[in-house]
């Protein structure tokens, strides 16, 4: 871990524009040196925006995580040319070696943020200001660095974990820590920011963390830990929290429902009129269709196997899939020939939307977490616990909302033979989520990674994460280990 991830908050601190009152507005021009931050509730404040505004930062929401978090699953192409940017396919064909840049580009994404949450944690408790506030934002800290080191701990297994800030050159470079404990950080983090974080906040602070992202985050960890009780008991409080699924499954992911009532956690991202720097992610830019104006360069595009593999009828299909050829419900006619016969309809924003100078598709959030998983999730740990009837209702919950109106499609589960209901639940999963970067860590949790990836190179012992990066070994000066088999 190289000292410029751990160092280098703001010593160029991003402030907020005077204009604006959104987290996300933020002018990147102007400079405080970091000896004269962390003064005044408005540092703070600047800092925690800072911290947010990192998230749709280029490593933490393009290639880098298309990289490590989808292309292994086999619900996934590469897409584009088949020229271009082709070391995707050493990540979808398990041939990827430490050297490739994404992998230390999603190291460095997930420790920039991890660092500026460090720095709110440790710098902002001696800050003389409203306390209600500052324990709020350490809390909203601590939730993403939980969030930032579960990207981590899933994708590499052992690694560095750093929960407060280096003293002296002696603690730039930290040994792999053991994933068990990085599991247990995660957890104390997020049952800390759980006893601070608000339910809800005012429309002026709509995006950041609250106590029902934290609740939530807490049951996906634990789905991954196999905490089978404690993933039932954190979403059924979030169950009765007042989220609700979108009633359209295709709308809920156009721009102008964000945040709605299924929403738990977005990253959030704006077009912020003359200021194309802070309008910077470029998560729908490099998965919209190719070749027309309002698109995009065309990676991480739907496979024929995820096409083929719905229940007839589903909508979701059609939902997530942008065909070639096709109109979209919006209205824009998809060119019948190109690159690909097939893109990614969730990242998709309307082509009338794009403005000459910006990213295209730069309005459009990343949904973290929402209610449908919430649902799974429940359904899920009770099946495992053995309630196999408690675990039907949640699972109708999420197929009577993509079947909508279609009475003759996804027709109601009602087994309770415990491994049956355990494949619905998967399949379930897959479709709810597909092209949201679920699938792939989903089938290696599950302990399907042979069953389902096999075919594509996928092997037991070493593929169930991804090389350390080679450029951070090199950098800690042997302190960083790589992981076997690469």
């Amino acid at each position: 871990m190289r000292k410029a991830f751990i160092l280098g908050f703001i010593a160029s601190t991003i402030s907020i524009q005077s204009c604006k009152k959104s987290f996300l507005d933020v002018n990147p021009a102007q400079n405080t040196a970091a000896t004269q931050f962390f003064k005044t509730q408005d540092d703070a404040t600047k800092a925690v925006n800072a911290m947010y505004a990192n998230l749709h930062e280029w490593n933490n929401i393009a290639f880098a995580p298309i990289a490590v978090e989808s292309m292994g699953s086999d619900d996934v192409e590469k897409g584009s040319t088949a020229s271009d940017a082709t070391f995707f396919n050493d990540y979808h064909n398990f041939t990827i070696t430490a050297g490739d840049a994404q992998l230390g580009g999603f190291w460095k994404g997930q420790y920039q943020t991890i660092n500026f949450a460090n720095q709110i944690i440790v710098n902002v408790p001696g800050i003389s200001m409203d306390e209600a506030l500052k324990a709020r934002y350490v809390a909203e800290a601590k939730f993403i660095r939980a969030y930032e080191y579960f990207r981590l701990v899933r994708a590499f297994g052992d690694v560095p974990l750093r929960i407060t800030l280096p003293k002296d050159a002696s603690e730039y470079n930290l040994p792999r820590t053991p994933k068990d404990q990085v599991w247990a950080q995660i957890e104390k983090d997020l049952t800390e920011a759980t006893t601070v974080l608000p339910q809800t906040y005012s429309a002026a602070e709509t995006g950041h963390v609250t106590k029902g992202a934290a609740l939530t985050m807490h049951a996906k960890v634990a789905m991954y830990l196999k905490k089978w009780s404690d993933v039932a008991t954190y979403t059924t409080a979030v169950m009765g929290m007042g989220y609700s699924l979108y009633p359209d499954y295709e709308q809920m992911f156009r721009t102008t429902h964000k945040n709605n009532q299924e929403s738990i956690f977005e990253i959030q991202c704006n077009l912020i009129p003359n200021n194309p720097p802070a309008s910077n992610s470029q998560y729908s830019q490099v998965q919209g269709v190719r070749g027309v104006t309002g698109g995009g360069w065309g990676f991480n595009v739907p496979s024929p196997q995820l096409a083929a593999a719905y229940e007839t009828g589903d909508p979701r299909r059609d939902a997530t899939i942008i065909f070639r050829g096709e109109t979209t419900p919006e209205g824009d006619k998809i060119p019948a020939t190109g690159d690909n016969p097939m893109y990614n309809q969730k990242s998709y924003v309307p082509f009338a939307l794009y403005v000459s100078g910006f990213n295209e598709g730069c309005q459009q959030n990343k949904i973290v977490l929402r209610y449908a998983d919430v649902l799974l999730m429940n359904a899920e740990a009770n099946n495992e616990l053995g309630n196999s009837g408690a675990a039907l209702a949640p699972l109708e919950l999420v197929r009577a909302r993509a079947r909508g109106v279609n009475a003759g499609v996804l027709p109601k589960v009602t087994t309770t033979d415990q491994a049956a209901l355990r494949t619905a639940i998967y399949n379930e999963r897959r479709f709810e989520f597909a092209m949201e970067f679920e699938r792939y860590f989903d089938v290696l949790r599950q302990g399907r990674g042979t069953a389902v990836f096999g075919s594509r190179g996928w092997k037991a012992g070493k593929n169930e994460v991804w090389p350390i990066p080679q450029t951070e070994i090199d950098l800690s000066g042997g302190a960083l280990t790589q992981n076997s088999g690469y």
